[in-house]
């Protein structure tokens, strides 16, 4: 039997190490940028998790590979890597970051189609588009989803003080107490809630859901359940606040109770998956019912 080197043996894998090395050169200062937002900014701290679950999503589908028709798109591959490299080049000299973020994940979709072709894209969609979510927002962006949300938190806590026989007066995103003004910063806005549980609904959507229609519900259902939430959080401080003092409304209870309602929204989410469980197995039981009704009415 021939002895095959152990030069011999890698000598496939160089190309890939070079390549994983070339791009790592070329974007290692948008991978260093964006970990440190994940490391500081709280609203994307889940973006640590994503990265895995994206891997973990090709693992459990890796007996799929062997059937995976190898076409490679070079001309299109390469076409897009130029448009990558343009983007990033743009993100650099305009200092936009979210730019440079977008090149990156252009950068693995022109790879795949240049080594593999389009099946792997394909089969490869829900793990790169998974990564869309772990990318912040611009804050152009950010500024003007928030503000809207205040206005919806406070409105809809000022009604819910109402309703429980406390005076509050709410302007803009300021709700006035007896004993206090309620300010709805940026922080109390919902937009962590929102942000997090969109990221979830579409992991919990693509691994325990199979039908399309139950996935978009799913992932629908975040942004009222998200802003809910958070308007129970604001009207559960204001109410405390009335009866028990202002310091319930700053430090650890404060924090303590964005985690809480955080907890409460995912709750309902898995049961609104519950529900939607509920209407698949009784709405054709109860067609197929009243269809048998009606026929032996004709009859």
């Amino acid at each position: 039997m021939d002895r095959v080197s152990w030069a011999d043996r890698t000598k496939p894998f160089w190309p890939i190490v070079v390549l994983a090395l070339a791009w790592l050169a070329v974007y290692h200062d948008v991978l260093r940028r964006l970990v440190d937002d994940w490391r500081v900014d709280e609203n994307y701290s889940h973006g640590f998790l994503l990265p895995f679950i994206s891997g973990y999503a090709i693992w459990t589908r890796r007996a799929e590979l062997p059937t995976l028709s190898v076409a490679p798109r070079f001309w299109l591959g390469a076409g897009l890597m130029g448009a990558a490299i343009v983007l990033l080049l743009l993100g650099v000299i305009g200092a936009e970051l979210y730019v440079t973020r977008l090149s990156l994940l252009l950068s693995l979709v022109a790879l795949t189609l240049y080594f593999r072709g389009a099946a792997w894209l394909r089969w490869l969609a829900f793990p790169l588009g998974l990564l869309l979510l772990a990318l912040p927002i611009p804050n152009i962006i950010f500024n003007q989803l928030t503000f809207p949300l205040q206005l919806l938190a406070s409105d809809y806590a000022t009604r819910v003080i109402k309703l429980c026989g406390i005076p509050a007066l709410r302007e803009g995103n300021i709700i006035e107490l007896a004993q206090m003004k309620l300010q709805v910063v940026e922080a109390c806005s919902g937009i962590r809630s929102l942000v997090s549980l969109t990221a979830l609904a579409v992991v919990y959507a693509y691994f325990v859901e199979t039908r399309w229609w139950r996935r978009g519900v799913l992932v629908l259902a975040v942004i009222p359940i998200a802003i809910l939430a958070n308007a129970a959080r604001v009207a559960g401080t204001g109410v405390l606040a009335h009866y028990r003092g202002v310091q319930v409304a700053e430090g650890f209870l404060h924090s303590f109770s964005g985690l809480l309602v955080f907890l409460v929204a995912v709750v309902l989410l898995l049961l609104l998956a519950q529900l939607l469980n509920l209407v698949e197995r009784y709405w054709p039981a109860r067609r197929q019912q009243t269809a048998d009704e009606a026929n032996a009415e004709v009859n």
